[in-house]
């Protein structure tokens, strides 16, 4: 162990120095931790970092799906939630049949259920790649919230697949029936199994005294709870998580104080940024290994990165149709829905650039790393395959779809027109002209006549009908105090409100919030 901790302390080092250049470069940085993979794969000198497979899952899924589901828009994915489910269920089972069929006539030793299996490892969209690569574009939030929707919802899909994919190939045969009252237990009982324990910790954190870094501390751990457990009733421990981490997300306001989520937000932020590069550099250490196995079962270098490239060439081709589909059944069944346009010009590239957003990234890793060297006492044929094609796949989709993506947009236009109509800055401000008045008028009807303390509430009234600040805190005792942080609630009821009613974007409004909290906290320490 003390042998690889300077190797931990460099790689940690190394990702974020990446990150930094990433940022410097302007492109995603799943981009450069990529490429370090496979330029530690050449160092002769580094030991091999192997993990149990039994226990990726648990390490590096719960908190990736977990701040995916705090990070995303809730109203967003109940506004287009027929299409963000049928990306997530229907599109992640056509790629994975379409990746089990060629493989299995193309790539020798694969049976259909190895094809399943690897088709279900990288048939879901990273959601990291696809957030990174955004922050250099502008597209609406329609489209980003499918996206977004969609890489949270697909990998709970995927990873069923993988599951049953499994089981076929350890036991050598598919009993259809029991696949299906397995299937829809893994379905209703992760999301029923998530929403209670979610509830449980709502409940924990309200009725505790908890502090921030206890509240942090809870967050962080109770992902993993939600896992174990769902997977100790054989439900999905993925949706579990989800399911959980979105209820708990919608309510963040109810049970955790601002200190606790101004200082939850940099902490999880963090953790999660390492969690994504260490997956990265653990496949970079594992690939010696990988192409020594591919050479003993007779398989050239050549020939497994041939594969690779003809797995990707399915996948961009099965989404970019999937894409076209769903749209040309939206224009049939559901016209009232489908996304605005201009022109034929942006119908047609509309599906394209959709069905260009599909790169891979650390939970295919993941799930690629968490096979079993033997199952049911049968060794799983072509593992090491599988974990190479992988690692294709997501070099090649970073790097030709997430360096590519953003000239596309750019080169078509195909959102110029939309972005003009909504402005966002015209959205923020009239957020924000709506919350003063309504903070100015509470405070009148409320406090205006209240005697005590005349000289604070005169400069309080003042803030609030010129908003700005006091030039000194000496007229803050305790009573303003009370009366500025109960402004601080008030606010935060009129944006909730606001959320639920409206259509402006929700990051707008937790950025809001998020300001709304570093003034709780400056207040407190005054």
């Amino acid at each position: 162990m003390h042998n690889l901790f300077p190797l931990f302390i460099a790689m940690i080092t190394a990702i974020v120095l990446l990150e930094m250049l990433a940022t410097k470069l302007r492109v995603a940085y799943p981009i450069l931790l990529v490429l370090a993979g496979l330029i530690v794969s050449f160092i002769p000198t580094l030991p091999v970092v192997t993990i149990d497979p039994d226990v990726i899952f648990l390490i590096f899924l719960p908190p990736l799906l977990c701040e995916a589901a705090w990070s995303i828009s809730f109203k967003e994915m109940k506004k287009w939630w027929r299409i963000i489910g049928s990306f997530a269920f229907l599109v992640v089972f056509f790629t994975a049949l379409s990746v089990a069929v060629v493989a299995s006539h193309y790539i020798p030793g694969f049976t259909l259920a190895m094809g399943f299996l690897l088709g279900g490892i990288v048939s879901p969209p990273d959601a990291v790649s696809t957030g990174a690569i955004m922050k250099f574009v502008k597209v609406p939030k329609s489209t980003s919230a499918i996206l977004e929707g969609e890489s949270l919802l697909n990998d709970a899909s995927s990873l069923i697949i993988v599951r049953f994919a499994l089981i076929a190939v350890g036991m050598g045969q598919f009993v259809w029936q029991e696949a299906a009252v397995s299937f829809i237990w893994m379905l209703v009982g992760g999301v029923g199994i998530g929403v209670l324990l979610g509830w449980f910790f709502i409940q924990a954190h309200k009725r505790l005294p908890t502090d921030a870094p206890s509240d942090i501390a809870l967050t962080l751990i109770e992902p993993y709870f939600m896992y174990w457990i769902a997977e100790q009733f054989h439900s999905s421990g993925v949706l579990a998580v989800v399911a959980g981490s979105l209820l708990m997300s919608n309510q963040r306001l109810k049970f955790l104080n601002s200190t606790s989520r101004v200082r939850g937000l940099s902490v999880w932020e963090s953790f999660v940024f390492i969690l994504n590069g260490i997956v990265f550099f653990i496949i970079g250490l594992d690939l010696p290994e990988i192409v020594a196995g591919l050479r003993a079962n007779g398989t050239s270098l050549r020939e497994a990165i041939g594969y690779g490239l003809l797995v990707t060439a399915v996948l961009i081709l099965a989404r970019v149709i999937s894409a076209y589909a769903a749209m040309i059944a939206t224009l049939i069944f559901r016209p009232s829905v489908a996304p605005r346009v201009r022109s034929s010009k942006q119908r047609f590239f509309m599906p394209l650039l959709l069905g260009w957003t599909g790169m891979r990234g650390v939970v295919s890793l993941a799930a690629a790393l968490s096979i079993p060297l033997v199952m049911n006492g049968t060794v799983i044929p072509q593992r090491h395959l599988i974990l190479f094609i992988t690692f294709v796949v997501i070099l090649s989709t970073l790097l030709v779809q997430g360096l590519t993506l953003p000239y596309l947009i750019k080169r078509t236009k195909l959102f110029d027109a939309v972005l003009a109509e909504t402005p966002e800055e015209v959205a923020k401000q009239q957020m924000k002209q709506g919350l003063k008045q309504h903070v100015y008028q509470f405070l009148k009807d409320k406090y205006e006549q209240e005697e005590h303390n005349r000289v604070a509430m005169e400069r309080i009234l003042k803030h609030w009908e010129e908003k700005v600040n006091a030039a000194d805190d000496s007229w803050m005792n305790e009573r303003t105090k009370m009366i500025f942080i109960e402004l601080l609630d008030v606010q935060r009821e009129y944006l909730e409100k606001l959320n639920s009613e409206s259509e402006i974007d929700e990051d707008l409004i937790r950025s809001q919030l998020y300001q709304i909290d570093l003034e709780e906290e400056r207040l407190r320490m005054i």
